[in-house]
Formats: structure tokens, sequence, C-alpha cells
């Protein structure tokens, strides 16, 4: 995968095209560390709306913060939570094998990051639109969507599952719109330091908008199979909300790329 550009010409531009009169800017990287750290609040939060382009800045790339991760290190398993984890070969984060190793679905096979993986770990710019009946969540990592229903419809009972699941949304105050998840595969990972999950995982995530610019997110993953309770994997991470002319770099993680990574650099590694 491609790191993130820390400081470029573009995100610098990207920037300044808060400003009108601005040039337009292609394949924007992701907003820098000291670009997000400038962003002003731009003033009082708009009622119930989310639509706009927002990016968590070097926090939403590679998992949780600090405290986060410790948290996440201690994660309650169960029994057979404990056996699963085991099996999880990570390629990085904090419970990283080597590359001979590893087994990470994602990046050795080109398998979809998945939910709620994707909010978990490679959290880069995503498009939030509303319409009728729905949102949608345009995620420019590996260049994928979620339908999140508002029209008034229950989770399934016995869903399929899916790479993304199944989610509904709702309003719990005038700034917070509440997302439920369920019906996940279980070949995803919660994360990139390779905590698993079962069929049963469910998913709560809560955007608050704070102000104008600023978007808060918490997950809270329930899997009475793999956990002994629910715990956070993103507590009030702040997103900043981004030029609506701005053009996200595609990061796509393709199979090809995967194989000749297994080819030219994993197969190496073995005895």
């Amino acid at each position: 995968m491609r790191a993130r550009v820390a400081i470029t010409a573009a995100a610098l531009a990207c920037l300044a095209s808060w400003l009108p009169g601005t040039a337009q800017e292609w394949s924007f990287p992701g907003i820098s560390n000291e670009a997000f750290n400038k962003m002003p609040p731009g003033g009082p939060a708009p009622v119930r709306q989310l639509t706009g382009l927002w990016d968590a800045g070097a926090a939403g790339i590679g998992g949780q913060g600090q405290a986060a991760a410790r948290d996440a290190a201690r994660a309650p398993f169960t029994p057979l939570g404990q056996q699963m984890f085991a099996r999880n070969k990570p390629g990085n984060g904090a419970n990283a094998a080597s590359v001979a190793e590893n087994n990470d679905p994602l990046n050795t096979l080109g398998d979809p990051s998945g939910f709620p993986r994707i909010v978990n770990y490679e959290l880069r710019t995503i498009q939030i639109v509303e319409t009728p009946g729905q949102v949608l969540m345009l995620f420019s990592f590996n260049k994928t969507w979620r339908s999140i229903w508002t029209d008034g419809r229950q989770l399934p009972r016995e869903p399929d599952p899916r790479w993304f699941g199944y989610s509904i949304g709702r309003w719990e105050d005038d700034y917070t719109f509440v997302i439920e998840t369920n019906g996940l595969d279980d070949r995803t990972w919660l994360d990139n330091n390779g905590h698993p999950h079962s069929t049963a995982l469910k998913v709560t995530e809560r955007y608050r908008r704070v102000n104008l610019n600023t978007l808060e997110l918490t997950v809270i993953v329930d899997d009475p199979l793999v956990y002994t309770k629910p715990w956070l994997t993103r507590d009030k991470l702040p997103l900043k909300r981004l030029p609506d002319n701005t053009d996200v770099i595609e990061q796509i993680y393709a199979a090809s790329e995967a194989q000749a990574y297994q080819d030219t650099i994993a197969s190496q590694t073995k005895p």
C-alpha cells in the first residue's frame, strides 16, 4: 500500500482552496498534519447534516491511537476469540509477524478490507452523501462505498454475511448520527492488528458534528462469540472537512499487486 504523503504541494494547495479563486487540483493524497491542525472550526455545526468530504489525517491510518491500541491489545477475548486471534498473523501493527508468516487477507490476497476495518484502519478521505432514504459513504481507500438506510427499516434477523454488512442509521439528536451494522463476513479482520470477529458481530458508529469543519467518530464492536464484552475501536476520532471540489487520489489495493508482493517479496523470505 502506498504511504500517505505527509506534506505535499497538492496538500498545501488543497488547504489553500478554502480561499476563493484558487485553481483546481487533482489526486489529493490526504490532508497533512499541518493542515489538519490548522483547520479552523468554521462556525457552528449545521443541524442534521453530514454531507461533505472528510479526512481523519494521520490518525485515520494504521489503526487506533496509543490509548486505543493498548485497549485493543487487551481485547476481552473469549476462549474461541483467543484461538482465532492466535491464527492471524498481520504484516504490521502491534502484533506484526514476519513477512513469511503474514496471512492478512487484505495485503496477501487482495480481499476487500470490509467493515469495520475500513474505519478502524486505512480511514482515509471519505465522502458522505445524504439522499432520501439512505446515507452513502464513499471511501477513497479501495474506492468502495457503504449504504446506510434511513427509511425506517430494521436490521435483518438472519442476514447473509457480506463484506460491508447491512447498515441502518438514525439521528440521535440534531448533531449525532448513529449507525448500526450486522451481517458481517467473518473472513475480514477488525483492524490491522489481526483482531478477528464472527458473523455475530454488531457494530455501532456515532458521527457527531462538533462544528462546521469537524466530525467526531466513535466505533463500538460487540461480538459475544469472540469478545466477552463490547469495546471501543475508535473514541471520538476527529475528521476535518475538505473543500467540496477536492479530487481524491485513487487508492486501490488490487489482487494483482497482492500476487506481485507474494512473488517478489514474501516468497524470498520463506525457508
